[in-house]
């Protein structure tokens, strides 16, 4: 049996990247995937869990939209019963200075990574109050947290604001057996990173991929499924004592006091 065995687990962003990573590994532990995202490929991910043998229900949904948020919950609670846990994953990232960033790019950061997770979080959260249990995973950042570069100050607050919300929400949600934490990656190879590359070197974003992975510690990017395995043990019954806290995975990147010449942090 695994450690999600008979587990309902939704993941937002589920589509690609960490979303998908963390969907093939609570499926790969016995969970029931409840797959939302944006983009269609999540019905690709789907038949490819179930050409695997899990079990998986995806629905193509907009995490800024509350009313398509609770159709979809609700039909899932409806379908299954329950909702053991959240993961709140959905992110995007639009690199801008701050004096030319433009309102309707600050809010589309805003509107995903803050309300996002608050509609999600809305929708899922009375089931979990009834059924006196649940486990809620929150996406955050070593950026905005710990570190950031130039360019990420509307993404760096999404992600700063997403360990707030996760500490007092851990807070008012104790007394019902329900925990809160959240994940803090640094450089994970996903295609949110690969997007940041092409931003910064359009050219050759392969070069910027190298130049990260060589300030990091343990000399490379991390994997999707590294982040799947993380989010899955804060998602088990292993870390019923952990609460409103975040775990930080980014080989090391955040360690060093000094960055090496012509490497950027």
């Amino acid at each position: 049996m695994g450690k999600l065995n008979n587990k309902i687990a939704v993941v937002t962003g589920a589509a690609m990247g960490n979303g998908e990573g963390i969907a093939r590994t609570f499926a790969k532990y016995g969970a029931h995937v409840v797959l939302l995202d944006m983009s269609e490929r999540v019905f690709e991910v789907k038949q490819q869990l179930e050409s695997q043998g899990y079990a998986a229900t995806a629905y193509q949904v907009d995490v800024t939209n509350f009313t398509e948020i609770k159709q979809c919950i609700d039909q899932a609670i409806q379908d299954f019963g329950k909702i053991d846990v959240l993961v709140n994953n959905a992110g995007v990232i639009r690199l801008a200075s701050f004096l030319d960033m433009s309102d309707d790019t600050r809010d589309f950061q805003f509107d995903v990574n803050i309300k996002g997770v608050w509609n999600v979080t809305k929708a899922v959260l009375p089931n979990m109050v009834e059924n006196k249990y649940g486990k809620i995973v929150n996406m955050s950042s070593v950026t905005g947290t710990m570190v950031a570069d130039e360019g990420e100050t509307a993404y760096a607050t999404t992600k700063a604001a997403i360990l707030g919300f996760t500490k007092a929400l851990a807070r008012e949600v104790a007394r019902y057996n329900i925990t809160v934490n959240a994940i803090c990656p640094g450089y994970i190879l996903t295609p949110m990173a690969e997007q940041i590359a092409k931003e910064s070197n359009a050219t050759n974003p392969n070069a910027v991929v190298d130049g990260i992975a060589s300030g990091v510690p343990l000399g490379r990017l991390g994997r999707i499924e590294e982040v799947g395995e993380l989010a899955a043990f804060l998602a088990s019954d292993e870390s019923s004592y952990i609460t409103g806290t975040h775990v930080v995975i980014d080989g090391g990147s955040t360690l060093p006091e000094t960055v090496s010449v012509g490497v950027t942090s």
